[in-house]
């Protein structure tokens, strides 16, 4: 029965390498796929005029340089409108201040004060929809730091047939604690290799980050608009999933923007990957099970131990190891441009022992805390927990 074991273990590591493989091909893919799309696309000459929502709670580390870069766009047209759920929010002031230094810009603050369902950050959105002018709508959350070519990266793939959404990669700006580099690493190393590999093998994305959502009216419309998702927590998954199924394209913009990650400690990291994990498995519920034969690295150090450091098992830890690591730096230098990864590369393995039991961890409970609250995730719906 333990030698079957091994051979059990010894397998799931072989997959997790195949896996890994899988996500250099699908990053490799990327970038020939941007580097193509730079060549037809010049300087994306197709630059509609764009309302930038820009729902806010609280003032996220670097949040006025975040903000700043927003304002600092080489493009044509565009307004940016700020929402907060209470005038005395910690960006208020901030905000106020920026509208002080770009007079010329049209930036707006809007005070959503009622709560239209669990999701504060879609209450909000539907609060600031109304004052947008433009037909196309581009929503990020208040941490998100972009590049003067932002607006002009994200916007040309419109000028594509049917394209209702695109989206854009990031990188994690980590704080000096190890559960900030953790989760910075992650990020760069595994979320965003996940997503590559989602494109390549389903032939495109279905879903949408976070960390840009730029849609049409028309797109939006085709939905239901935003109210049906105001008690979900992945928002950002639901509304690229229906504009997706719509008919609609669901693209990755050649162009990555910074998201700056908190001083977390090990449980906070801990407490907040495992919100993260449960809003994946409630999303994407079998490709969340299937994560199982991904973690390579993990698997590959169990067989080493069950089989007592014999050759074959050492064999099998070098290749998960090697792979795991070429993965990480293609993905999160190659393509993503994040040079922490250097430097925290030596906590591969540490972060990806913690993302398995995270992951066994999701399947034994529907609590998730989110923004120092409570909640009770039922088929990716929020309710307050008792």
């Amino acid at each position: 029965m333990f030698h079957w074991l091994q051979l059990a273990v010894a397998a799931l590591a072989l997959l997790g390498v195949a896996y890994y493989l899988l996500c250099l091909w699908s990053a490799a893919s990327f970038l020939l796929a941007r580097r193509r799309s730079r060549a037809v696309n010049g300087e994306a000459a197709f630059t509609p005029p764009v309302t930038i929502l820009k729902p806010v709670l609280g003032a996220d580390p670097g949040a006025y340089e975040s903000f700043r870069s927003h304002c600092l766009q080489d493009y044509p047209q565009y307004e940016i409108i700020f929402g907060v759920g209470d005038a005395n929010d910690a960006a208020v002031p901030l905000i106020q201040q920026l509208m002080r230094e770009f007079p010329q810009r049209q930036i707006k603050l809007v005070v959503c004060a009622q709560q239209r369902g669990m999701n504060r950050k879609v209450s909000n959105l539907l609060q600031m929809l109304p004052q947008a002018r433009h037909q196309y709508l581009l929503v990020n959350d208040g941490d998100i730091r972009v590049r003067p070519d932002y607006l002009r990266r994200v916007m040309a793939p419109f000028a594509g047939d049917r394209v209702g959404m695109v989206t854009c990669l990031y990188h994690g700006i980590a704080a000096s604690t190890l559960g900030s580099k953790l989760e910075a690493l992650g990020i760069s190393t595994d979320f965003s290799a996940g997503v590559l590999t989602a494109r390549q093998v389903e032939g495109g994305i279905r879903f949408a980050l976070g960390s840009t959502l730029a849609f049409s009216r028309e797109a939006l419309d085709s939905v239901g608009g935003l109210e049906p998702l105001v008690d979900y927590l992945a928002d950002d998954y639901q509304l690229g999933r229906r504009i997706s199924a719509q008919g609609y394209k669901v693209l990755l913009a050649d162009v990555n923007v910074e998201t700056f990650v908190p001083g977390y400690s090990l449980r906070e990291f801990f407490l907040h990957q495992l919100r993260w994990a449960r809003s994946t498995r409630d999303s994407r519920r079998w490709g969340y099970t299937g994560l199982v034969l991904t973690f390579g690295l993990p698997w590959s150090m169990m067989s080493a131990v069950l089989a007592h450091g014999t050759l074959w098992s050492w064999r099998v830890l070098a290749a998960a190891l090697g792979t795991r690591l070429l993965m990480a730096l293609t993905v999160g230098v190659g393509v993503l441009r994040d040079r922490q990864v250097w430097r925290d590369l030596v906590l591969i393995p540490l972060r990806d022992l913690i993302a398995v039991v995270v992951w066994a961890t999701s399947f034994l409970g529907h609590q998730v805390s989110w923004r120092g609250t409570s909640f009770i995730l039922e088929n990716g719906k929020l309710r307050p927990a008792a």
